[in-house]
């Protein structure tokens, strides 16, 4: 059994502008890194005298929250998991959200032009995460820093579609807890918010 805590990154400038970052590498920002270190914070806390390994998305905004979490936490990140980076959202990267509704529709049924299929974002999450917990000694925790949209293909997944509803969002810096245990999923908490 592994506990498998997924942290979404920390704000960048275009979260903070409400635009489309998708595999575009924006790096954090000042609000994003202190976020960072509250959420560190929270985690070394929860988990004191336990051992914890750390991945993350090899994207900037992801491999720069991890770093703080993993300091935090007395460790440093294990591997950058190109697997664990955010969905590619191919014509609609850098687009603000009033844009992207008035083109594309409504977020969760959108079809975009060049946009990596949801089934492959959650195929290769799942994947990069079943690497990570495979390279975790047993006993041994994971905390995984990656991306909104990767980690609500993750929650879907864990819950059968019931998480996230439609409207809900995973705020930065938010933490989801999975119970693994073989090929079973159980959610122990939700960072899900209504938008």
């Amino acid at each position: 059994m592994t506990i498998l805590t997924l942290v979404r990154h920390g704000e960048t400038d275009w979260n903070a502008g409400g635009r489309v970052q998708g595999s575009t590498d924006i790096p954090l920002n000042d609000t994003g890194r202190l976020q960072a270190r509250g959420v560190a914070e929270t985690l070394a806390a929860e988990n004191a005298g336990r051992e914890v390994i750390v991945v993350s998305s090899d994207l900037s905004r992801a491999a720069e929250t991890a770093d703080i979490v993993a300091a935090a936490l007395g460790t440093t990140v294990r591997r950058r998991l190109p697997g664990l980076r955010e969905r590619s959202y191919g014509d609609a990267e850098g687009m603000d959200a009033q844009t992207f509704a008035e083109t594309y529709g409504p977020w969760h049924a959108a079809e975009v032009p060049g946009a990596e299929a949801w089934p492959a974002v959650r195929e290769r999450a799942l994947a990069a995460i079943a690497d990570a917990v495979a390279e975790a000694p047993d006993g041994v925790d994971v905390i995984a820093v990656a991306h909104g949209a990767l980690i609500r293909e993750v929650i879907m997944h864990a819950t059968d579609g019931e998480f996230p509803r439609v409207g809900e969002r995973l705020p930065n810096c938010s933490a989801t807890v999975f119970r693994l245990d073989g090929e079973g999923w159980e959610m122990l908490a939700y960072a899900g918010v209504a938008n």
